[in-house]
């Protein structure tokens, strides 16, 4: 039997993720999904942010399926014992460079964007983001006490040449099967990071002769983002970047509960790969334990572990079917009632979408 690592984690993780989960258990029954903490869940209890236990799970697993970490409780503490330090982890020692992060607009969703609806009608884009590297990753990382006496800190940006490579052809892959367009985004007229990523991502790009290739600073892409975000097929970039350029597309959708991760390691030669699954909505504590959240994230989350880790595309295609058609029929959570629809709470919602697949 194929085990799934299922880590819940902390704020709403442990709602939406036991929503996704009904869906994928129905979609999937023959998969062994287990549960195991992590972030401040963990450390209430004693255990490292990522406890072994934890781990070894995620050893023996196919794929993570993960919800979020974190907890003003930890703020003050050093990295090693902060709920964020698991995630981190996970990414880093699984070798998770890659962010595949999707960017739809679906239909009847069109009012509940913050922008007007004839701006991201049939909105379809994909953020890159590359995700063991950078300023997150780069050392030195601290804060110390300078020879003057005053505070200070220091975050490192790095990134190599092979880095840069290796995001720039997962991106380049995803173009040739979508609208052969990729947006390079960096900071090159003042990062030297950024000078190495755009010689490199131009160097990648002769290899793909199909795809065309734009560069853009990431102040301009931030804006042209909300002026012409229709305009955008693949946007490729380094880890903070992409942080928080996803981010600012997922409110194209009407909520940054409506959007899926994927982060993925090297591919094997199957064609699949080992990677952790999660929504990009973090724990948001003012809902936590009110049942309202926005689980679509977390079950469109599911579908791209079968579609990238267990090759199922045909049970992957059938979850963002039901998606589509929960929202087409006026299935909305809170987070998407501007225009008025009746409000579901996070388990009626994914029960919706179960009734639809």
């Amino acid at each position: 039997m194929t085990t799934i690592a299922v880590l819940p984690g902390d704020g709403i993780g442990p709602e939406v993720i036991r929503a996704a989960v009904g869906v994928l258990a129905v979609v999937r029954p023959d998969l062994e999904c287990i549960e195991a903490a992590v972030g401040a869940a963990a450390l209430s209890a004693g255990e490292a942010p990522l406890p072994d236990e934890t781990r070894a799970l995620c050893d023996r697993s196919a794929a993570i399926l993960f919800g979020a970490v974190g907890s003003s409780e930890y703020d003050e503490a050093p990295l090693s014992r902060r709920p964020e330090k698991a995630l981190f982890s996970l990414r880093h020692d699984y070798g998770l460079f890659a962010n595949i992060r999707p960017v739809r607009v679906y239909p009847g969703l069109e009012a509940e964007s913050s922008l007007l609806p004839g701006l991201v009608e049939g909105l379809d884009l994909i953020v890159i983001r590359e995700l063991t590297g950078g300023i997150y990753f780069g050392t030195p990382k601290e804060q110390r006490v300078g020879a003057d006496g005053v505070e200070e800190a220091v975050d490192t940006m790095f990134y190599r040449a092979p880095e840069v490579e290796r995001i720039a052809r997962v991106a380049f892959e995803f173009a040739q099967g979508r609208r052969k367009h990729v947006t390079s985004v960096d900071k090159h007229n003042i990062l030297e990071t950024s000078g190495l990523w755009r010689r490199i991502v131009n160097r990648v790009s002769r290899d793909y002769p199909d795809v065309r290739l734009e560069h853009l600073l990431v102040d301009n892409a931030a804006m042209q983002l909300i002026r012409r975000p229709r305009d955008f097929d693949v946007i490729l970039t380094e880890n903070m970047f992409g942080d928080i350029l996803s981010d600012e597309a997922a409110m194209l959708t009407g909520s940054i509960g409506n959007l899926p991760s994927a982060s993925l390691g090297a591919r094997d030669a199957s064609g699949t790969t080992f990677g952790m699954y999660e929504p990009i909505s973090g724990t948001a504590p003012d809902i936590a334990g009110k049942g309202i959240a926005n689980p679509t994230a977390a079950i469109l989350s599911t579908a791209m572990l079968l579609r990238y880790s267990l090759a199922d595309h045909t049970s992957a295609d059938r979850i963002e079917a039901a998606i589509s058609r929960a929202f087409r029929e006026g299935a909305r959570t809170a987070d998407l009632t501007a225009s008025g629809a009746r409000s579901f709470t996070t388990i009626e919602f994914s029960d919706f979408v179960i009734d639809r697949l």
